[in-house]
């Protein structure tokens, strides 16, 4: 699912290379991880309730609005320097962490999609979750070292106002996915 994750793939990779993008995956995959463990220890009661979808979708919703709203604040001085390699405070892998955390669509994916297919697996005992978990954790790295790959390979060709546009379009997309989440947290509330 588009969103931060992939929205900082995009950035960092065009900004450090290829391997922003692995990086931010392996952290995503520690939280991924906990949330197996987690469900497994009997978490999945907790995911389930209303109040906690509320909470995570207008909390989520708050935090993608002002990753959006920062994103466009910075339009009219990002740029790309090809010259320097940077490195985020406390770490790309942190960054993967923080960023799948902060995104609601992780908690909502986990507590539902991600449930079932725990519980579907949890016949094969732990050999069946590995199993599981490794094949989403392999195909979350395909798909995001492809786009680090994409972007990294192909940033040369890319100019700052092009860059400035792919970064605007995602803090768009992603204002869009914090008003569905404002909008479904809401409409849970008043219901």
């Amino acid at each position: 699912m588009p969103g931060p994750l992939l929205t900082m793939t995009i950035s960092e990779s065009a900004q450090g290379g290829f391997s922003a993008g692995p990086r931010l995956i392996l952290g995503h995959a520690i939280l991924e991880l906990g949330m197996v463990v987690a469900l497994m220890l009997g978490l999945a009661p907790l995911l389930s309730r209303d109040a906690t979808f509320i909470v995570i979708a207008l909390s989520g919703a708050l935090i993608l609005g002002w990753m959006a709203v920062g994103m466009l604040r910075s339009l009219p001085t990002v740029s790309i320097d090809w010259e320097t390699r940077r490195e985020r405070s406390g770490g790309l892998v942190k960054a993967g962490i923080l960023l799948s955390l902060a995104n609601p669509y992780w908690t909502i994916w986990w507590a539902t999609i991600g449930l079932g297919y725990i519980l579907t697996c949890r016949e094969f005992g732990l050999p069946g979750i590995t199993a599981f978990f490794l094949g989403h954790i392999a195909g979350d790295l395909a798909w995001y070292a492809l786009v680090a790959l994409l972007v990294s390979r192909g940033r040369h060709l890319l100019s700052t106002r092009v860059y400035r546009c792919l970064i605007g379009s995602c803090a768009l997309f992603i204002a869009c996915f914090a008003g569905f989440f404002a909008w479904s947290g809401l409409a849970r509330l008043m219901a």
